[in-house]
């Protein structure tokens, strides 16, 4: 193990040593909080991610999915009451694809499918009601795409064709719906519910499809034939009326000085209306033209014989100008018609008359006469005139009137709103108090410990050192005095020279000593001249 790491340890050992019993078992409390906290970290991340497997499952197919995940070992949730069923995003395709070879879901509406299991020998009214139930589950299919709705059922009654009758009957429809929970359908969605079905039908209205939700309410009622859309445009109407000429008001006498109220009668009715105008040209030939003249008789038929044509009461007409062109001359009767063709003009328009035609609307605005002044009540009502589009042809009515507001509702819902605000910022001023309270008394014991057990965990580590230097130096200070010790040479008895041969010193533990000394001498030069100051003097004294 490396010399620091070595160190570390024992001087973490030492502070744990140093501890009371009750900085101990926080110490551990903590320590465990912490390993518990990653573990837990470490399980949440390392669970699967779960994703639809199948969703809106009858009690049958979810029974039969869960077995077919029970055998392949894959784990699964259910949940929307058993309906839904949740399976890790990596099983998500494979146990699609095996549900699908197992022939699940099994259960379905019908649609068009069941036009297939129809065989040859069914009889008349086996295709009927095959048609009639393949054409009801394929509506309840598509209204279940719609967004909110988890289920859908649709009954239909078509009447029979026969030719034995003079007036056919209108084919009807009834929807089922029901929504998810916590989701209303609105209008909107309704009347799309409405038009769907009836547009699916040969020869079904708007006016005779029936729609009821899960709780019994009647969301489209047969025969109001889009009552609840016309109610729905005249709100709209109002409502846009009303915001331009009140936010023009305000602009003119100031923020609630001035009240406006709107009431529109719209017109629900449709239809479609054919209109053909003929018109004459000018400088134009004729078409055709056709001229036809008789010649007849002899020199003796103009005279005044009493021959003729017998007329009323079988009394003889004598001969003379006809009425007719015909003439009557000494020569004979001459007769000639003259027939011609003439082109005219014809314009056919054909107009679609929407359900939400303007009939006659009402306005009428109150001003408060305190903050009115010299306001012109002729330029006001011009102003809202041209705002709000009135046309006195077709029966609008525009009311403009200046009078005494009563502001005590006012001042008292200032009030009210004003105590509301300010209790609502004492509120919001306690829980920032209480907040940095629990804060403070939770983050201040604690940072006291924490620097208390630093402060002792710093001085003890000094202790250590300062120990530990204090060793280094004594023993130095031994390596030292022993090599300063004389050595004692005893002369060779004989006076012959002789020839010293030089050993070469090894390295040993003087050298690795002598090297510790220069690391400490550079690392603390101070501390290492005060040492051998005092090794000085020691030597003096001896």
């Amino acid at each position: 193990m490396p010399a620091q790491l070595s160190s570390f340890f024992s001087r973490f050992t030492n502070g744990l040593r140093e501890f009371t019993i009750a900085q101990r078992t926080v110490a551990i409390i903590g320590v465990a909080v912490l390993v518990l906290g990653i573990v837990g970290i470490s399980v949440w991340l390392s669970r699967p991610q779960y994703s639809p497997l199948f969703s809106g499952l009858s009690a049958t197919d979810a029974s039969g999915v869960v077995d077919q995940l029970r055998t392949d070992g894959v784990d699964y949730q259910l949940t929307d009451g058993g309906g839904t069923i949740l399976v890790p995003e990596a099983d998500v395709y494979s146990e699609r694809l095996k549900a699908a070879a197992a022939g699940l879901p099994s259960s379905d509406t019908g649609g068009y499918s069941l036009l297939d299991k129809m065989g040859v020998t069914a009889s008349e009214f086996q295709q009927n009601t095959t048609y009639k139930r393949a054409l009801e589950g394929e509506l309840a299919s598509t209204i279940e795409a719609m967004k909110g709705v988890k289920t859908a059922s649709v009954k239909l009654a078509i009447p029979k064709d026969t030719v034995f009758i003079s007036e056919k009957s209108d084919p009807t429809a009834s929807v089922f719906i029901a929504t998810q929970n916590g989701i209303s359908l609105d209008d909107d969605q309704v009347q799309a519910i409405v038009h769907l079905t009836s547009a699916s039908v040969d020869g079904m209205k708007s006016s005779d499809v029936t729609v009821v939700d899960a709780k019994g309410s009647v969301l489209s009622a047969s025969g109001t034939d889009g009552a609840a859309s016309g109610s729905k445009q005249s709100t709209e109407y109002e409502t846009r009326v009303q915001t331009a000429v009140q936010s023009m008001l305000d602009k003119v006498v100031g923020p609630g000085n001035a009240t406006v109220v709107v009431a529109a009668d719209m017109s629900q009715a449709t239809g479609q209306k054919t209109s053909t105008t003929y018109t004459t040209p000018t400088d134009s030939p004729a078409i055709n033209e056709s001229s036809n003249t008789e010649l007849g008789g002899g020199a003796g038929s103009g005279s005044g014989s009493s021959a003729g044509v017998l007329g009323p009461d079988n009394i003889s007409v004598p001969s003379g100008s006809g009425a007719d062109g015909t003439t009557t001359g000494a020569n004979g009767v001459t007769s000639q018609q003259v027939t011609k063709n003439n082109a005219l003009n014809q314009v056919t328009e054909q107009t679609s008359i929407p359900a939400g035609e303007l009939r006659k609307q009402t306005v009428s605005v109150a001003i408060n006469a305190a903050a009115a002044g010299n306001l012109n009540v002729a330029n006001v009502k011009s102003l809202v005139n041209a705002a709000a589009g009135i046309d006195t042809k077709r029966g609008d009515k525009l009311s403009v009137e200046l009078m005494p507001f009563n502001t005590a509702g006012a001042v008292s819902a200032a009030k009210e709103i004003a105590a509301q605000q300010k209790a609502e910022a004492d509120a919001r001023t306690m829980d920032l108090i209480r907040t940095t309270a629990i804060v403070l008394g939770i983050s201040i014991p604690a940072l006291i410990i924490a620097l208390v057990l630093l402060r002792r965990f710093r001085r003890r580590s000094g202790e250590l050192r300062d120990e530990k230097e204090a060793g280094e130096l004594a023993e130095l200070r031994s390596i030292m005095m022993d090599q300063t010790v004389p050595m004692q040479l005893t002369p060779p008895a004989a006076a012959a020279p002789i020839t010293f041969t030089p050993m070469p010193i090894e390295p040993g533990d003087t050298d690795r000593k002598r090297a510790e000394l220069d690391a400490l001498a550079g690392a603390d030069p101070q501390r290492t001249a005060e040492f051998l100051r005092g090794l000085m003097d020691d030597r003096q004294n001896a």
